[in-house]
Protein backbone atom coordinates (compact mmCIF):
# COMPACT_ATOMS: atom_id res chain seq x y z
CA UNK A 1 0.00 0.00 0.00
CA UNK A 2 1.13 3.55 -0.71
CA UNK A 3 -0.17 6.66 0.96
CA UNK A 4 -1.76 7.71 -2.35
CA UNK A 5 -4.28 4.89 -1.85
CA UNK A 6 -5.78 6.21 1.41
CA UNK A 7 -9.44 7.17 1.54
CA UNK A 8 -11.09 8.58 4.66
CA UNK A 9 -13.64 6.21 6.21
CA UNK A 10 -14.42 8.06 9.45
CA UNK A 11 -13.17 10.68 11.89
CA UNK A 12 -13.83 10.19 15.60
CA UNK A 13 -12.94 12.19 18.69
CA UNK A 14 -12.88 11.23 22.36
CA UNK A 15 -12.79 13.61 25.31
CA UNK A 16 -10.37 12.98 28.17
CA UNK A 17 -9.13 14.99 31.12
CA UNK A 18 -5.50 13.86 31.30
CA UNK A 19 -3.54 14.33 34.54
CA UNK A 20 -0.34 16.33 34.23
CA UNK A 21 2.69 16.26 36.49
CA UNK A 22 2.78 20.03 37.06
CA UNK A 23 -0.40 22.15 37.08
CA UNK A 24 0.12 25.11 34.74
CA UNK A 25 -0.41 28.37 36.63
CA UNK A 26 -0.74 31.44 34.44
CA UNK A 27 -1.45 35.13 34.98
CA UNK A 28 -5.05 34.47 33.99
CA UNK A 29 -5.76 31.18 35.78
CA UNK A 30 -4.53 27.66 36.51
CA UNK A 31 -4.81 24.56 34.32
CA UNK A 32 -4.81 21.61 36.78
CA UNK A 33 -5.23 18.88 34.13
CA UNK A 34 -5.31 18.69 30.34
CA UNK A 35 -8.67 18.56 28.55
CA UNK A 36 -7.75 16.74 25.34
CA UNK A 37 -9.67 15.71 22.23
CA UNK A 38 -8.18 12.45 20.91
CA UNK A 39 -8.65 12.17 17.16
CA UNK A 40 -8.70 8.99 15.08
CA UNK A 41 -8.82 9.31 11.28
CA UNK A 42 -9.73 5.86 10.00
CA UNK A 43 -9.19 4.96 6.35
CA UNK A 44 -10.86 2.42 4.12
CA UNK A 45 -7.48 0.71 3.78
CA UNK A 46 -7.26 -0.04 7.52
CA UNK A 47 -4.70 2.61 8.46
CA UNK A 48 -5.65 4.90 11.34
CA UNK A 49 -4.07 8.32 11.87
CA UNK A 50 -3.93 9.73 15.39
CA UNK A 51 -3.56 13.20 16.85
CA UNK A 52 -4.76 15.20 19.82
CA UNK A 53 -5.72 18.81 20.45
CA UNK A 54 -5.89 20.77 23.70
CA UNK A 55 -9.17 22.45 24.67
CA UNK A 56 -7.61 24.55 27.50
CA UNK A 57 -10.84 24.31 29.51
CA UNK A 58 -13.26 21.41 30.06
CA UNK A 59 -16.08 23.81 29.14
CA UNK A 60 -14.92 23.72 25.49
CA UNK A 61 -13.99 20.05 25.28
CA UNK A 62 -17.37 18.53 24.45
CA UNK A 63 -18.12 21.12 21.77
CA UNK A 64 -14.65 20.64 20.26
CA UNK A 65 -15.10 16.86 20.01
CA UNK A 66 -18.54 17.21 18.44
CA UNK A 67 -17.18 19.69 15.92
CA UNK A 68 -14.34 17.35 14.95
CA UNK A 69 -16.84 14.54 14.37
CA UNK A 70 -19.25 16.76 12.43
CA UNK A 71 -16.49 18.13 10.18
CA UNK A 72 -15.05 14.65 9.78
CA UNK A 73 -18.40 13.31 8.56
CA UNK A 74 -18.08 15.59 5.52
CA UNK A 75 -14.73 14.01 4.65
CA UNK A 76 -15.88 10.40 4.32
CA UNK A 77 -14.95 9.02 0.91
CA UNK A 78 -12.44 11.77 0.21
CA UNK A 79 -8.72 11.19 -0.33
CA UNK A 80 -6.61 11.43 2.82
CA UNK A 81 -4.51 14.14 1.18
CA UNK A 82 -3.78 17.00 3.60
CA UNK A 83 -3.26 19.73 1.01
CA UNK A 84 -6.50 18.84 -0.75
CA UNK A 85 -8.36 18.72 2.55
CA UNK A 86 -6.96 22.13 3.56
CA UNK A 87 -8.29 23.58 0.31
CA UNK A 88 -11.64 22.00 1.12
CA UNK A 89 -11.60 23.49 4.63
CA UNK A 90 -10.71 26.92 3.30
CA UNK A 91 -13.74 26.89 1.00
CA UNK A 92 -16.06 25.18 3.49
CA UNK A 93 -15.46 27.69 6.28
CA UNK A 94 -14.80 30.81 4.22
CA UNK A 95 -17.81 32.67 5.64
CA UNK A 96 -17.31 31.80 9.31
CA UNK A 97 -13.50 31.79 9.28
CA UNK A 98 -10.77 29.40 10.34
CA UNK A 99 -10.29 30.29 13.97
CA UNK A 100 -11.53 29.25 17.39
CA UNK A 101 -12.88 25.74 17.76
CA UNK A 102 -13.22 25.35 13.98
CA UNK A 103 -9.54 26.15 13.49
CA UNK A 104 -8.56 23.74 16.27
CA UNK A 105 -10.70 20.95 14.79
CA UNK A 106 -9.36 21.47 11.27
CA UNK A 107 -5.76 21.53 12.53
CA UNK A 108 -6.26 18.36 14.55
CA UNK A 109 -7.77 16.51 11.60
CA UNK A 110 -4.85 17.65 9.44
CA UNK A 111 -2.39 16.20 11.97
CA UNK A 112 -4.32 12.94 11.93
CA UNK A 113 -4.15 12.82 8.13
CA UNK A 114 -0.39 13.28 8.14
CA UNK A 115 -0.05 10.58 10.78
CA UNK A 116 -2.06 8.20 8.58
CA UNK A 117 0.11 8.98 5.56
CA UNK A 118 3.26 8.27 7.50
CA UNK A 119 1.92 5.01 8.85
CA UNK A 120 0.86 3.88 5.38
CA UNK A 121 4.29 4.69 3.95
CA UNK A 122 6.22 3.32 6.93
CA UNK A 123 7.86 6.73 7.39
CA UNK A 124 7.87 9.43 10.03
CA UNK A 125 6.13 12.71 9.24
CA UNK A 126 9.55 14.36 9.40
CA UNK A 127 10.68 12.05 6.58
CA UNK A 128 7.54 12.81 4.56
CA UNK A 129 8.50 16.48 4.86
CA UNK A 130 11.99 15.79 3.54
CA UNK A 131 13.71 15.96 6.92
CA UNK A 132 15.26 13.40 9.23
CA UNK A 133 14.40 12.48 12.79
CA UNK A 134 17.03 14.05 15.01
CA UNK A 135 17.43 15.31 18.57
CA UNK A 136 16.16 18.90 18.94
CA UNK A 137 16.95 21.39 21.67
CA UNK A 138 14.05 21.77 24.08
CA UNK A 139 13.21 24.07 26.95
CA UNK A 140 11.42 22.94 30.09
CA UNK A 141 8.20 24.92 30.36
CA UNK A 142 6.87 25.97 33.77
CA UNK A 143 3.85 27.94 34.82
CA UNK A 144 4.05 30.62 37.50
CA UNK A 145 6.55 29.25 39.99
CA UNK A 146 6.49 29.24 43.77
CA UNK A 147 10.11 29.02 44.80
CA UNK A 148 9.62 27.01 47.97
CA UNK A 149 7.51 24.48 46.09
CA UNK A 150 9.30 24.55 42.74
CA UNK A 151 12.99 25.07 43.56
CA UNK A 152 13.73 21.35 43.60
CA UNK A 153 11.93 20.83 40.28
CA UNK A 154 13.84 23.69 38.65
CA UNK A 155 17.12 22.29 39.93
CA UNK A 156 16.15 18.86 38.59
CA UNK A 157 15.41 20.34 35.17
CA UNK A 158 18.96 21.64 35.05
CA UNK A 159 20.42 18.40 36.40
CA UNK A 160 18.54 16.39 33.77
CA UNK A 161 20.23 18.32 30.98
CA UNK A 162 17.86 21.14 30.08
CA UNK A 163 19.85 24.19 29.07
CA UNK A 164 16.77 26.40 28.67
CA UNK A 165 13.79 27.01 30.96
CA UNK A 166 10.70 29.17 30.61
CA UNK A 167 8.57 30.45 33.46
CA UNK A 168 5.36 32.43 33.54
CA UNK A 169 5.25 35.68 35.49
CA UNK A 170 2.92 38.65 35.89
CA UNK A 171 0.52 37.13 38.43
CA UNK A 172 1.24 40.11 40.67
CA UNK A 173 3.08 43.40 40.66
CA UNK A 174 6.52 44.18 39.26
CA UNK A 175 8.18 43.62 42.63
CA UNK A 176 6.89 40.04 42.64
CA UNK A 177 8.26 39.48 39.11
CA UNK A 178 11.67 40.81 40.21
CA UNK A 179 11.74 38.62 43.31
CA UNK A 180 10.71 35.56 41.29
CA UNK A 181 13.44 36.07 38.69
CA UNK A 182 16.08 36.76 41.29
CA UNK A 183 15.21 33.49 43.01
CA UNK A 184 14.97 31.46 39.80
CA UNK A 185 18.31 32.75 38.55
CA UNK A 186 19.86 31.75 41.84
CA UNK A 187 18.51 28.21 41.46
CA UNK A 188 19.26 27.59 37.76
CA UNK A 189 22.49 29.59 37.53
CA UNK A 190 23.74 32.15 35.00
CA UNK A 191 24.41 29.72 32.15
CA UNK A 192 20.83 28.54 31.67
CA UNK A 193 18.84 30.24 28.91
CA UNK A 194 15.85 31.74 30.71
CA UNK A 195 12.64 33.01 29.12
CA UNK A 196 9.51 34.57 30.59
CA UNK A 197 5.88 34.49 29.47
CA UNK A 198 3.47 37.28 30.40
CA UNK A 199 0.42 35.45 28.96
CA UNK A 200 -1.00 38.65 27.43
CA UNK A 201 -1.54 40.21 30.86
CA UNK A 202 -0.30 43.79 30.33
CA UNK A 203 -0.98 47.02 28.54
CA UNK A 204 1.82 48.19 26.25
CA UNK A 205 2.83 50.93 28.71
CA UNK A 206 3.04 48.53 31.63
CA UNK A 207 4.84 45.95 29.51
CA UNK A 208 7.48 48.51 28.56
CA UNK A 209 7.98 49.39 32.23
CA UNK A 210 8.32 45.78 33.34
CA UNK A 211 10.47 44.62 30.44
CA UNK A 212 12.97 47.43 31.00
CA UNK A 213 13.21 46.51 34.68
CA UNK A 214 13.57 42.78 34.04
CA UNK A 215 16.20 42.91 31.31
CA UNK A 216 18.94 42.73 33.94
CA UNK A 217 18.16 39.03 34.38
CA UNK A 218 19.54 38.18 30.92
CA UNK A 219 16.23 36.87 29.56
CA UNK A 220 16.30 35.27 26.13
CA UNK A 221 12.77 36.41 25.26
CA UNK A 222 9.70 38.11 26.68
CA UNK A 223 6.60 36.26 25.49
CA UNK A 224 3.20 37.79 24.74
CA UNK A 225 3.52 40.89 26.92
CA UNK A 226 0.21 42.28 25.58
CA UNK A 227 -2.91 40.73 24.08
CA UNK A 228 -2.04 38.39 21.24
CA UNK A 229 -4.09 40.32 18.68
CA UNK A 230 -2.44 43.63 19.62
CA UNK A 231 0.27 43.52 16.98
CA UNK A 232 0.91 47.25 17.24
CA UNK A 233 1.36 46.88 20.99
CA UNK A 234 3.90 44.11 20.55
CA UNK A 235 5.78 46.22 18.00
CA UNK A 236 5.71 49.17 20.38
CA UNK A 237 7.19 47.13 23.24
CA UNK A 238 9.90 45.87 20.87
CA UNK A 239 10.81 49.36 19.72
CA UNK A 240 10.73 50.94 23.17
CA UNK A 241 12.82 48.32 24.98
CA UNK A 242 15.09 46.65 22.43
CA UNK A 243 14.17 43.35 24.11
CA UNK A 244 13.60 40.09 22.26
CA UNK A 245 9.83 39.67 21.94
CA UNK A 246 8.23 36.28 21.31
CA UNK A 247 4.70 35.69 20.08
CA UNK A 248 2.80 33.32 17.82
CA UNK A 249 0.99 30.67 19.83
CA UNK A 250 -2.29 32.47 19.09
CA UNK A 251 -1.75 33.05 15.38
CA UNK A 252 -4.64 31.55 13.44
CA UNK A 253 -3.26 29.86 10.34
CA UNK A 254 -0.38 31.31 8.29
CA UNK A 255 -2.35 34.48 7.53
CA UNK A 256 -2.14 35.40 11.22
CA UNK A 257 1.60 34.94 11.13
CA UNK A 258 1.95 37.01 7.96
CA UNK A 259 0.06 39.89 9.61
CA UNK A 260 2.37 39.74 12.64
CA UNK A 261 5.48 39.74 10.46
CA UNK A 262 4.17 42.73 8.51
CA UNK A 263 3.60 44.59 11.79
CA UNK A 264 7.13 43.75 12.99
CA UNK A 265 5.52 42.46 16.17
CA UNK A 266 8.21 40.04 17.30
CA UNK A 267 11.81 38.87 17.06
CA UNK A 268 10.82 35.20 17.33
CA UNK A 269 7.97 33.02 16.11
CA UNK A 270 6.05 30.42 18.12
CA UNK A 271 3.42 28.72 15.95
CA UNK A 272 1.03 26.31 17.61
CA UNK A 273 0.18 23.21 15.55
CA UNK A 274 -3.42 23.35 16.76
CA UNK A 275 -3.93 26.95 15.59
CA UNK A 276 -1.53 27.38 12.67
CA UNK A 277 -3.29 24.72 10.55
CA UNK A 278 -1.69 21.46 11.64
CA UNK A 279 1.30 20.12 9.75
CA UNK A 280 0.12 21.65 6.48
CA UNK A 281 -0.26 25.13 7.93
CA UNK A 282 2.98 24.81 9.89
CA UNK A 283 5.06 24.23 6.78
CA UNK A 284 3.71 27.40 5.18
CA UNK A 285 4.45 29.25 8.42
CA UNK A 286 7.98 27.82 8.51
CA UNK A 287 8.59 29.27 5.06
CA UNK A 288 7.32 32.68 6.18
CA UNK A 289 9.61 32.58 9.22
CA UNK A 290 12.59 31.56 7.14
CA UNK A 291 12.01 34.41 4.67
CA UNK A 292 11.66 36.89 7.55
CA UNK A 293 14.68 35.53 9.45
CA UNK A 294 12.62 34.65 12.54
CA UNK A 295 13.80 31.83 14.83
CA UNK A 296 10.95 29.34 15.33
CA UNK A 297 10.08 27.59 18.58
CA UNK A 298 7.09 25.32 19.02
CA UNK A 299 4.15 25.66 21.40
CA UNK A 300 3.09 22.48 23.26
CA UNK A 301 2.39 19.22 21.33
CA UNK A 302 6.03 18.04 21.60
CA UNK A 303 5.34 14.67 19.94
CA UNK A 304 4.13 16.23 16.69
CA UNK A 305 6.22 19.40 17.00
CA UNK A 306 9.42 17.34 16.94
CA UNK A 307 8.55 16.31 13.36
CA UNK A 308 7.71 19.72 11.94
CA UNK A 309 10.55 21.41 13.79
CA UNK A 310 12.97 18.96 12.16
CA UNK A 311 11.78 20.35 8.82
CA UNK A 312 11.83 24.02 9.89
CA UNK A 313 14.82 25.98 8.52
CA UNK A 314 15.04 28.40 11.48
CA UNK A 315 14.15 25.93 14.26
CA UNK A 316 15.25 27.04 17.74
CA UNK A 317 13.48 25.26 20.65
CA UNK A 318 10.79 22.64 21.13
CA UNK A 319 8.63 23.47 24.14
CA UNK A 320 8.65 20.57 26.59
CA UNK A 321 5.26 20.55 28.30
CA UNK A 322 3.88 17.05 28.70
CA UNK A 323 0.09 17.28 28.37
CA UNK A 324 -0.63 13.86 26.88
CA UNK A 325 1.92 11.48 28.39
CA UNK A 326 -0.62 9.95 30.76
CA UNK A 327 -2.77 8.66 27.87
CA UNK A 328 -0.02 7.59 25.45
CA UNK A 329 1.22 4.01 25.14
CA UNK A 330 4.81 5.28 24.89
CA UNK A 331 5.12 8.77 26.37
CA UNK A 332 7.84 10.97 24.93
CA UNK A 333 10.81 11.50 27.23
CA UNK A 334 13.37 14.30 26.89
CA UNK A 335 17.02 13.25 27.07
CA UNK A 336 19.76 15.69 28.00
CA UNK A 337 17.51 18.63 27.29
CA UNK A 338 16.55 17.36 23.83
CA UNK A 339 13.51 15.66 22.32
CA UNK A 340 13.46 13.29 19.37
CA UNK A 341 10.38 12.51 17.31
CA UNK A 342 9.24 8.97 16.65
CA UNK A 343 7.58 7.26 13.72
CA UNK A 344 5.89 5.95 11.81
CA UNK A 345 3.71 8.97 11.28
CA UNK A 346 3.77 11.18 14.36
CA UNK A 347 4.63 8.24 16.62
CA UNK A 348 1.45 8.62 18.70
CA UNK A 349 -0.31 5.52 20.04
CA UNK A 350 -3.07 5.51 22.66
CA UNK A 351 -3.01 3.76 26.03
CA UNK A 352 -6.61 2.54 25.90
CA UNK A 353 -6.74 1.56 29.58
CA UNK A 354 -5.68 5.07 30.61
CA UNK A 355 -8.14 6.62 28.16
CA UNK A 356 -10.94 4.59 29.71
CA UNK A 357 -9.95 5.94 33.14
CA UNK A 358 -9.85 9.59 32.07
CA UNK A 359 -12.72 9.73 29.56
CA UNK A 360 -15.38 12.34 30.31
Amino acid sequence: MTFQDLTIASVTARAVIAPISRPVRTAVGTIPAAPLALIDVETEQGVTGRAYVFAYTPAALGALCRLIVDIGAELVGKSAAPQEMMRFFDRRFRLIGLQGLIGMAVSGIDMGLWDALGRAAGLSVAQLLGAVIRPLAAYDSYGVVELKADADALAQSVASGFKAIKIKICDGDLARDVATLQAVRKVVGPEITLMVDFNQALTADEAIRRVKRLMEFDLFWFEEPVKAEDLAGHARVRAATGAQIQTGENWWFPAGMAASIAAQASDHAMPDLMKIGGVTGWMTAAGLASAAGLPVSSHIFPEASAHVMAATPTAKFVEWLDLAGSILAEPMQPLNGQVTGRGPGLGIDWDEKAIHRYTV
